[in-house]
């Protein structure tokens, strides 16, 4: 059984799921969920977050960076960038489910 302290450690490793057309058809046909993690977070860590939050077996675990985006701002037209930030592809046992619409 998990402590709340230890609980709280795998909330901040998660910070939320990703959702788009490609994350929801991989979810289904291959039994791939995609989630945005902490930057600092390494494989084993994230195995282990996914494994207590969601009671499922996870099987394979990879990780990328995803750069920023240069965007236009409106005040004069002047560029910013959007935050870069670290995505995991987790990759369950088969007969395993993530709920990912009702949320972390």
């Amino acid at each position: 059984m998990l402590t709340s302290e230890q609980l709280n450690y795998y909330r901040n490793i998660l910070i939320q799921p990703v959702i788009s057309e490609k994350s929801m058809g991989q979810s289904e046909s291959q039994h791939k969920y995609h989630f945005r993690v902490h930057p600092r977070a390494n494989k084993v860590e994230i195995r282990r977050a996914v494994e207590a939050i969601f009671g499922v077996r996870v099987t394979a675990v990879n990780t990328l960076n995803v750069r920023g985006k240069a965007r236009r701002r409106s005040y004069r037209h002047r560029m910013g960038r959007t935050a870069h930030w670290k995505k995991a592809i987790v990759e369950l046992a088969p007969g395993d489910r993530i709920d990912v619409i009702g949320g972390v």
